[in-house]
């Protein structure tokens, strides 16, 4: 039986678009939402785009499929924000919020109590969670990285959740998914409540291109169809080899990073990765792959230091037929 959706001051009927900025309980921003309530019934499916304020690709994605998605043709239900991180999209400022200088997708469940990062999360959790069958989150490489497309799927979940989620990943036209054990991302806590969820990165160093910004929806349509929201047998295009055990290398020293891979690039172990040097050129760190895999992102900028990796490379879970 077919219900009206609601999220705080927005409501849509069922076979009704409804547009406008949301206000976040117990702060002081509004982002911008489109509530599709479906013509048919069906599942509840959240996309949510620029949790990081910069990357674009999501971002603009999730703004098109507001506009172009049909709740006539839709079977359930559809939650889009584009962007969440309002404040730092409009100032330009990178991964946080600026405010409290809280990276969103690592403060999850927040808390009513806290600072601007955790009252969003907390919004997610009690406004958003409990209406939800499924979460797409669209992301991309930030300002300062150099990333290739791939896709995370929740992992610390019920195993039925988990593999529903692979389920999914694996209808996303990307070279690798990666099952993410983390639980502080906005996707991430709501595998752990139970919900399929799935976070997509396309795009890096603040551009965006149409043709990066077709190949998200194209992903979403096609998840879409996968989940029954959508007519039509989805396709799977190419399917995303898994990528294990993760480093995420930090720099020992900050410095002026100079990478010499690229994201992409397959690697074998003890190869090179970069460089780190002091603004005098003499070589502070040499950094090495501890295993044969493949560069997902680095660090697109000369100096590097805590803020972000210098460089993220994935082991292959399957080696059968590749070649490097």
């Amino acid at each position: 039986m077919e219900k009206n959706l609601s999220i705080g001051t927005l409501a849509a009927a069922p076979g009704e678009k409804v547009q406008g900025l949301l206000p976040i309980p117990h702060t002081e921003i509004e982002v911008p939402v489109t509530l599709i309530n479906g013509a048919g019934s069906g599942k509840t499916v959240l996309i949510t785009s620029g949790i990081h304020s910069c990357e674009y690709v999501g971002i603009e994605a999730a703004i098109q499929l507001a506009g172009e998605l049909d709740p006539a043709s839709l079977n359930g239900s559809l939650i889009l924000i584009h962007p969440v991180n309002v404040p730092g999209f409009e100032s330009r400022y990178p991964t946080l919020m600026p405010q409290d200088n809280k990276n969103l997708n690592r403060v999850f469940p927040g808390t009513r109590e806290g600072t601007l990062a955790d009252r969003v999360a907390h919004f997610f959790e009690y406004s958003l969670y409990s209406q939800i069958d499924f979460y797409i989150d669209l992301h991309c490489g930030e300002i300062f990285e150099d990333l290739t497309p791939y896709v995370y799927y929740v992992g610390a979940a019920d195993n039925a959740v988990s593999e529903a989620a692979r389920q999914a990943a694996l209808h996303v036209d990307v070279p690798y998914m990666v099952k993410s054990s983390a639980t502080t991302g906005a996707y991430n806590y709501a595998g752990v409540l139970g919900i399929p969820s799935i976070l997509l990165e396309r795009g890096c160093a603040g551009r965006f291109t149409q043709a990066e910004v077709d190949a998200d929806k194209k992903d979403v349509l096609n998840i879409l169809k996968h989940l029954g929201l959508l007519q039509g047998a989805p396709e799977l295009r190419h399917r995303p080899v898994d990528l294990t055990d993760l480093v995420y290398l930090m720099p020992a020293r900050h410095g002026l990073w100079y990478p010499e891979v690229k994201a992409g690039d397959l690697i074998a172990r003890g190869q090179r990765l970069g460089v780190v040097k002091d603004y005098f050129g003499h070589v502070l760190d040499t950094y090495c792959a501890e295993y044969d895999g493949v560069v997902l992102y680095q660090s697109a900028t000369l100096w590097t230091d805590d803020f972000c990796e210098l460089i993220t490379y994935g082991k292959f879970a399957e080696t059968a037929g590749m070649v490097r």
